[in-house]
């Protein structure tokens, strides 16, 4: 067919920049490798082998995004946190089951690859891995012009996480009295961006600025301060006390998700003053003019995890995770009320 040519390159899409990310990226994830895991990075699939230890070994999965955080990131062209996020955003999910986050991957989506901020997010997601103690095994990494523009990324992961079937905490096993302990949060982790966003373009507030609310800290950076993960401290504390509820707080905050592991019956009565709010939340009430409810049905307001426990085990609970907060305990009340504010 006669004619002027088009390549796939032409179109926008690169084999070669491509091959070479996966060359750039593989010192990062070679860093996450478990020995389950068999072979590395670059083949259609991967291959792992059931931890030992276990006598029913019950599989956990959990998948997340970073949302509108990434749209931060690329206007401060900082690109290595981003990817810690990825990956707190899943175990720490999975962490919740009682599961030991096992493989992760990862999906990598933009218009146009670009090796070096690749290489820095993938540098972000094997930092998270190492944290979670997972291996990195893989992920799809997807050049797309046109339907993202220049300079536009994307990040989704995925998580497989293992847990023995007779320890799986699920709440169902809470009862009135149990308390309610909180685990600090590193900042907004990685939910209500869209509302952040909104706040600092309506009152033109630059990322770079250093509000007095904030100590003189860089606004972004403590905006970008990537989500705690909480695997290695749940694991150990698991080793010692029987906890019978998990929750992590994301979208939603505290009212969002807290009830989701709460049995029928049962409400968690917390007191707001037990724990400080950190700085970035006020900062942004105040400008943003923002209700106090809806501050705490948007983020996690300086409580990123919470545990349920039984009275006897809590002093045990808070000498193991010494910065942990009580919050509260659970009540016997009926209705659609499942957090009471003190």
């Amino acid at each position: 067919m006669a004619g002027k040519t088009v390549t796939y390159s032409q179109a926008g899409v690169s084999i070669t920049r491509g091959d070479r990310f996966i060359d750039a990226i593989r010192p990062h994830t070679r860093m996450t490798k478990r020995p389950e895991v068999l072979g590395g990075v670059g083949g259609f699939a991967s291959l792992a082998r059931i931890p030992s230890g276990y006598k029913s070994p019950i599989l956990v999965t959990a998948t997340d995004g970073v949302g509108t955080k990434l749209l931060l990131a690329k206007e401060l062209k900082k690109h290595d946190t981003i990817g810690v996020d990825l990956v707190a955003m899943s175990v720490n999910d999975m962490v919740t089951l009682g599961a030991e986050p096992f493989l992760f991957l990862d999906y990598f989506a933009t218009g146009k690859l670009s090796i070096r901020e690749g290489s820095e997010v993938v540098k972000g997601v094997a930092k998270g891995c190492k944290e979670a103690g997972c291996a990195l095994v893989g992920g799809e990494t997807a050049e797309m012009p046109g339907l993202y523009k220049p300079g536009e990324y994307d990040l989704a992961g995925f998580g497989v996480g293992i847990v023995e079937k007779t320890k799986i905490v699920d709440g169902s096993k809470a009862k009135a009295g149990d308390v309610v302990i909180g685990l600090p949060s590193s900042g907004i982790h990685s939910n209500g961006y869209s509302l952040v966003r909104a706040i600092l373009k309506k009152k033109r507030i630059p990322l770079k600025s250093r509000p007095a609310l904030l100590k003189g800290k860089c606004l972004g950076d403590v905006l970008l301060q990537p989500t705690k993960i909480y695997v290695k401290d749940i694991l150990k504390l698991q080793k010692y006390v029987t906890i019978k509820g998990m929750a992590h707080i994301t979208g939603g905050g505290i009212v969002g998700n807290l009830p989701r592991v709460l049995p029928k019956g049962l409400s968690a009565q917390l007191n707001p003053k037990s724990w400080r709010v950190p700085p970035v939340f006020k900062f942004l009430q105040e400008r943003g003019n923002v209700p106090e409810e809806d501050m705490f049905r948007t983020f996690n307001m300086g409580i990123g995890y919470i545990l349920i426990v039984s009275p006897k085990d809590q002093n045990k609970t808070m000498r193991l995770l010494p910065t942990a907060k009580l919050l509260g305990k659970l009540i016997k009340k009926p209705g659609p009320s499942k957090v009471i504010w003190l």
